[in-house]
């Protein structure tokens, strides 16, 4: 990975939110998931969520802004690549600047500090200089461990009704995850400290929520759509039939001529929003004859329904 701008496709100067929102397209396209026969497109999710990773790290971020870090959150070599081949008067073939031949400015402990002071008449601390441009040189800090990638799988139910998660981290040890609002498939939590050790403290584990399907509800944004099928006699007549939701049954009215395909809204039985509260459920009612339908043609013998449902189609 060259560039984390250049992966997810935004600007420098791109928001927290345009780069959240880059990140979030790309997974979905991307994710394992949905691309089993296509290794490439797991290298390029792999890509996408290591930038976004250091992007929405606002120290991170920072820091690769002002090269002190690569796209990989390594610290940058601030000499390019160290001094042989032909550093400080020596080519090629062994007259360089080498560590090796270190011991020619007086021992082995050598200070390159104190050599640079030799060199260009001392260290500046504010005045001009040949490095830093008057500033002294700050140091890296050492460098944390690498993090941790996690794929957490929820029921339909339970991400709609925000239960809390329990998963099992590569250390062992268990914890309880609270999902956050708006949750979605592709919704990355991150885990403090739960990444790998490293000289600089732990890594991250970053977490990577999947929404199962469910045999009865489909997602529609925020709101859960649930097709209800309905007698004749309830549609015509009218009735309370009970209805199951999220968060469990409720009793629904059905008003007398109620037409199949008529959708009935449930307040607040959806998926949370970001921004607080809860969508609906939308009811669509489908009426559903008998299968022995012998007793209703008896009773409709001789009458005939002279409405034309299809007149406005012409």
């Amino acid at each position: 990975m060259s560039d984390p701008y250049s992966t997810l496709g935004v600007a420098r100067t791109a928001s927290e939110k345009d780069v959240k929102s880059a990140y979030r397209k790309l997974a979905k396209e991307l994710h394992p998931d949905r691309n089993k026969d296509n290794p490439k497109a797991a290298e390029r999710f792999s890509d996408v969520t290591k930038a976004y990773d250091l992007l929405s790290d606002k120290d991170k971020r920072a820091q690769f802004d002002r090269g002190e870090i690569d796209a990989e959150g390594n610290p940058a070599n601030p000499f390019g690549g160290g001094f042989g081949g032909g550093g400080f008067g020596g080519g090629a073939g062994g007259g360089g600047f080498r560590p090796e031949n270190m011991q020619g400015f007086g021992g082995d402990d050598v200070d390159l500090g104190d050599i640079f002071e030799g060199l260009f008449g001392g260290r500046s601390r504010g005045g001009g200089g040949p490095f830093g441009g008057g500033r002294q040189q700050r140091r890296q800090p050492p460098p944390k461990g690498a993090d941790i990638g996690y794929r957490l799988r929820v029921p339909f139910v339970e991400a709609a009704t925000l239960t809390d998660q329990r998963i099992t981290l590569a250390d062992g040890k268990t914890i309880d995850l609270k999902l956050p609002k708006g949750v979605e498939s592709g919704t990355q939590m991150r885990l403090k400290g739960k990444g790998e050790a490293g000289p600089g403290g732990a890594g991250d584990g970053l977490v990577t929520i999947e929404i199962d399907s469910h045999s009865l509800y489909r997602r529609d944004g925020d709101n859960v759509r649930f097709d209800l099928p309905i007698t004749l006699d309830e549609a015509v007549n009218g009735a309370k039939v009970k209805v199951p939701t999220v968060d469990g049954v409720v009793m629904m009215t059905i008003k007398s001529g109620t037409h199949g395909g008529t959708v009935l809204r449930l307040k607040g039985k959806g998926f949370s929003k970001k921004s607080g509260g809860r969508g609906d459920q939308l009811v669509t009612l489908e009426i559903q004859l008998p299968d022995d339908l012998d007793e209703l043609k008896k009773r409709l013998d001789g009458w005939q329904d002279t409405s034309d449902p299809r007149g406005q189609m012409s």
